[in-house]
């Protein structure tokens, strides 16, 4: 069957997505702020939440329409085909956001929308009252400017939901968003990995992850699991595929350090459960103290910043000794992310090779990338 699906992204990770989609061979329609519309089957649906690292949702689109008044909004939610998908025990949830459209309150839109697919349900069951014992269906309502999309999220709890994560420190970074970050470097297998600021190890393990061709959703369940619209066969046989992918012999380099010993703990349990640990050194150490171990390495960090932790000294120590690092080894490259604006002339003595804008959680970071002389 031919579905329109839609793969929801954090502001300025739409082109990472759109690559890792194009890397399933799924058909892209188009890419806007913050997703990315694609066609696929319930295979795709599938593979597509077990593989995307940097994508928050995967939501399959029911319809899209025009209303400018609740009685076309009861009317065209109710002609859709609402009972190929939930079934006559589903237990469904109708979810809504509205901007600038002429239906602006939401607890209204909620209710119509829920209400008109009730009435759908009814007239193909030939029933009144619905069981709801069955899986979940999160239909979710968008409106904007009197545009209605109308969705159902396969996926359940965000995708960067992987289920390491067991231990936490303050202000940590999405496991999408250090997947991102990965992919937009240069660090590729056989090349060292770096990171001396390291909180609870998020960014070396996406990216062993990434070296391991490990499918990130491999450790956890999805919504869509549960429904009957998806063969359970379908779910076996990609996770099965995705094991089989899995490449533990990669020549994988990784050395992950923090100051805190909290984080330091936190970093190797994650990895443990990630199950990257034999490919990462986690270490206690004060970045302060970093030195080359070989040429061509790689340096990918989330270092403090104030607006989250951190003390302004000693985020500009932390600056300063990127800053002599670079000076001293030529050949390794630097990918920081921070939400300092002044931080790229404390960081190199030349301009970043390029920036990006990213947003991490609510905040406007710029993820500055310095690239190493080739040898």
């Amino acid at each position: 069957m031919k579905l329109e699906l839609i793969a929801t992204a954090t502001f300025g990770l739409e082109a990472v997505v759109k690559r890792e989609l194009q890397n399933l061979g799924c058909r892209i329609i188009r890419a806007e702020d913050g997703k990315i519309t694609y066609m696929g089957d319930e295979r795709t649906i599938v593979r597509s939440n077990l593989w995307l690292r940097s994508a928050d949702r995967v939501l399959l689109k029911m319809g899209e329409f025009d209303a400018g008044e609740f009685e076309e909004l009861f009317q065209q939610t109710r002609a859709l085909p609402w009972e190929e998908l939930i079934p006559i025990d589903g237990q469904f949830t109708v979810t809504c956001t509205s901007v600038k459209s002429a239906l602006h309150s939401v607890p209204a839109c909620q209710s119509i929308v829920k209400k008109a697919i009730v009435e759908r349900l009814k007239e193909y069951y030939g029933i009144d009252v619905f069981p709801e014992t069955g899986a979940a269906y999160t239909v979710k309502a968008t409106l904007l400017k009197n545009r209605v999309t109308l969705t159902v999220d396969t996926s359940g709890k965000g995708l960067h939901k992987r289920g390491y994560r067991v231990a936490d420190v303050a202000a940590p970074m999405k496991e999408t968003l250090a997947a991102a970050l990965v992919q937009l470097s240069f660090w590729r297998e056989g090349r060292l990995l770096v990171d001396p600021c390291c909180g609870s190890g998020t960014i070396a393990i996406e990216a062993a992850m990434i070296g391991r061709n490990q499918a990130p959703g491999l450790g956890r369940d999805f919504a869509s699991e549960g429904w009957d619209f998806i063969p359970a066969k379908i779910w076996r046989e990609e996770r099965k595929a995705a094991y089989q992918a899995l490449n533990r012999q990669a020549d994988i380099r990784i050395m992950a350090s923090d100051i805190d010993p909290k984080a330091v703990a936190a970093a190797q349990e994650n990895a443990i459960e990630a199950g990257v640990d034999d490919v990462i050194a986690i270490s206690r150490m004060d970045m302060r103290k970093l030195s080359a171990a070989e040429a061509n390495g790689i340096i990918i960090t989330n270092p403090p910043y104030g607006e989250r932790i951190g003390e302004r000294k000693q985020i500009d120590a932390i600056y300063g000794k990127y800053r002599t690092f670079l000076s001293e080894n030529p050949d390794w490259s630097l990918f920081l992310l921070t939400a300092d604006k002044e931080a790229e002339a404390k960081l190199s003595e030349r301009p970043a090779d390029r920036r990006r804008k990213l947003y991490n959680g609510r905040l406007e970071t710029c993820y500055y990338q310095f690239y190493g002389k080739r040898k």
